[in-house]
């Protein structure tokens, strides 16, 4: 009796251990682990990720400069995939089995339970057709999305481009973005991308055993809608864009035209430049794979990254910092006797200038003029105290935004280079270099670097009679004109107003009778000044800056065409073409008898070792080694604006160190 009831209390136990362990079990699945309930929801309910339209970007008069247009992902879920018809999947997708098979690969190896982006961007066109077929994929469904799309083609660097997210982004974006969303690279899509991406919202759906929706869950209670990203409106002037680029087809350099009033950015040419939609869209690979094997690199930015020494251009700059020192007064004349002697070495100028003032200095870019006046900025308190001068002369370089970045609103902007001492020193030794040594400054060259941007800058430093605002891209966001304060601000580079009227003389006779002669536009006062810049590696380039009209300017421009010869010939007439254009927006005819037909059709791209054919400079060429192009060159030397070049001795030096 006892033993049975002994054996009745070891069986009711078991039961209870079963029992709780069911209990326990079931706790876990349902409560605990949230796989099961995955895998139960996903066979009735689907989250739909909801992606905003990405803000558009007009230009300052409203025109749309970039906008979206809806295109389809498809997405896959490995687990739920049953067998199908790959043949006719991969006919409806428009890809090869191969393809197919390597996406596969990829969708599993991120997750198997998870949806993933199997195919991207799929135009209206093919998903139509994809859509009807669409119950036969089981584990397949559709992501609609936008993308971007140029309707004229045009500012592709100005305006950069999107692309998807990567590992790192991700893990820097402390889980906002997610593997498929896309984010900006470039331009103003990175600079501004919190404002232009929107927020994303949910759609949870309730589906067949087709995959076909069938409602909203919970009707909808749990859904949120996706906010469009802002408009913004940029400074961009289309009309005078397109010219520009027109201009400089086939050519290889930058145009930057600023509004002195606001530092608005009007016109942003880099070229060579490519069509923006070709970096959208199912063949973006293949497109910008090409454009990193193009030797002349046309996703270089070259406004705000290419490097060139100056030239003649800066020689405007050196006097108004002679002018404010006390060194010279505008009356100040130099002999010039074809040049100057500089030590061991001899600076050429194009012909014998005789006694020459400030005024005359400028209009004829004489080069020994300027080398005085360096001469005497740097050894002001004698010969033994060159270093100190020097930094002073730098400091005040510095000012005008040479040298410094001007953080302008685009990523990657690059600094120029005006030399530290220490440069000097290391090639020389502390304290053994003079004045003479580095009298190539005094004429633009030498070590002395500038982005085509910070060429634009003096102008309207120059324009304005001794300050400038940073330049910007963009002017209004959304229906409120928000500008950041730090592109309202004035910025003072410490010289007196007085002292522009002599050297605006100066420059205003460069287009008026002097170098620029060929550009002057009937009834508009433009002052300029025409640099050649040498360049060991090929023709010069060809340099023009300028502001117009003289008084009250509404724009300054900044021309670079490398590999173009003399800035009278190319930079200046192109220049003298979007200033008429933004003024009158017309182009008149001139006494000259240039015309922009002639600079639009004509083909100026720099020589490349093999057969790549002028015309086409988007045709990559794998035979061929890159060519690193002039814009990129830290060492390119320059000279005067003059017929004839002549070689200065220099420190041919590359920059080493940030604050140099």
């Amino acid at each position: 009796m006892n033993s049975f009831f002994e054996r009745r209390y070891v069986i009711l136990g078991i039961f209870i251990v079963i029992m709780l362990m069911l209990i326990g079990r079931l706790f876990y699945i349902q409560v605990i682990d949230d796989k099961y309930l995955a895998f139960a929801q996903n066979n009735v309910l689907r989250r739909f990720i909801k992606y905003p339209d990405r803000g558009a970007i007009l230009d300052r008069k409203g025109k749309i400069l970039v906008q979206n247009e809806h295109v389809y992902d498809i997405l896959v879920t490995p687990k739920e995939v049953r067998e199908f018809d790959t043949l006719q999947f991969c006919k409806l997708l428009q890809i090869d089995k191969k393809g197919f098979d390597q996406r596969w690969e990829k969708a599993k190896k991120y997750s198997y339970f998870r949806s993933s982006v199997f195919e991207k961007q799929l135009p209206a066109r093919l998903y139509n057709s994809f859509q009807e077929h669409l119950f036969e994929f089981p584990g397949f469904s559709v992501q609609p999305r936008s993308v971007r799309n140029y309707p004229d083609s045009v500012a592709a660097q100005f305006l950069g481009y999107i692309s998807e997210v990567n590992d790192q982004t991700i893990t820097k974006s402390n889980g906002y973005y997610h593997p498929g969303d896309y984010i900006g690279i470039s331009g103003v899509e990175k600079a501004y991308e919190e404002v232009l991406r929107g927020q994303r919202g949910v759609e949870n759906s309730l589906v067949d055993s087709r995959n076909v929706k069938k409602g909203k869950y919970m009707d909808g209670r749990y859904d949120t809608a996706a906010v469009a990203g802002e408009r913004l409106t940029s400074s961009l002037d289309i009309r005078i864009q397109k010219l520009g680029e027109k201009l400089m087809q086939n050519k290889v350099g930058s145009i930057v035209a600023i509004e002195p009033a606001t530092g608005e950015i009007l016109a942003f040419v880099s070229s060579p430049t490519y069509d923006p939609n070709e970096l959208v869209g199912r063949e973006r690979g293949n497109n910008i794979s090409a454009m990193y094997k193009n030797p002349y690199s046309p996703l270089l930015i070259r406004p705000i990254q290419a490097y060139y020494p100056p030239g003649s251009s800066f020689k405007p700059l050196s006097a108004l910092i002679a002018l404010q020192e006390g060194i010279i007064t505008p009356q100040t004349t130099f002999f010039c006797a074809g040049g100057y002697q500089a030590g061991g070495h001899w600076v050429g100028c194009e012909h014998y200038d005789g006694v020459t003032n400030l005024r005359k200095g400028i209009s004829q870019s004489c080069n020994a003029y300027f080398c005085n006046v360096l001469n005497k900025v740097l050894n002001q308190n004698g010969a033994k105290n060159t270093t100190a001068a020097y930094l002073n002369w730098k400091k005040d370089v510095n000012k005008f935004g040479f040298g410094v970045k001007l953080d302008v609103d685009l990523p990657n902007e690059k600094r120029g280079l005006v030399p530290a001492p220490a440069r000097y020193d290391r090639t020389y030794g502390k304290n053994h270099w003079r004045a003479n040594t580095i009298i190539s400054m005094a004429i633009g060259q030498g070590e002395l670097l500038a982005t085509p941007m910070q060429m634009a800058n003096i102008e309207c430093t120059i324009a304005n009679r001794g300050f400038y605002y940073r330049p910007h891209l963009i002017k209004a966001v959304g229906d409120k004109d928000i500008i950041k304060p730090e592109f309202k601000e004035k910025l003072s580079v410490g010289i007196d107003s007085v002292y522009f009227h002599p050297v605006i003389d100066g420059m205003q006779d460069v287009v008026e009778r002097g170098t620029a002669v060929a550009s002057r536009i009937p009834g508009i006062v433009m002052c300029g000044k025409t640099g050649t810049v040498q360049n060991p590696h090929g023709k010069n380039h060809s340099v023009f800056v300028a502001f117009a009209p003289r008084d009250n300017p509404k724009i300054a421009i900044a021309v670079v065409v490398e590999n173009a010869g003399f800035g009278a010939s190319w930079a200046a007439p192109i220049a003298s073409f979007i200033v008429e254009k933004y003024l009158r927006d017309t182009i008149s005819r001139r006494p000259s008898g240039i015309n922009p037909k002639r600079y639009m059709e004509a083909s100026l791209l720099p020589a490349l070792p093999g057969s790549l054919p002028k015309l086409n400079p988007h045709l990559p060429k794998d035979s061929l080694k890159k060519n690193q192009a002039d814009s990129n060159k830290k060492s390119i030397r320059s000279d005067s604006d003059k017929k004839k070049s002549q070689i200065i001795k220099i420190a041919a030096l590359k920059p080493k160190k940030k604050d140099e």
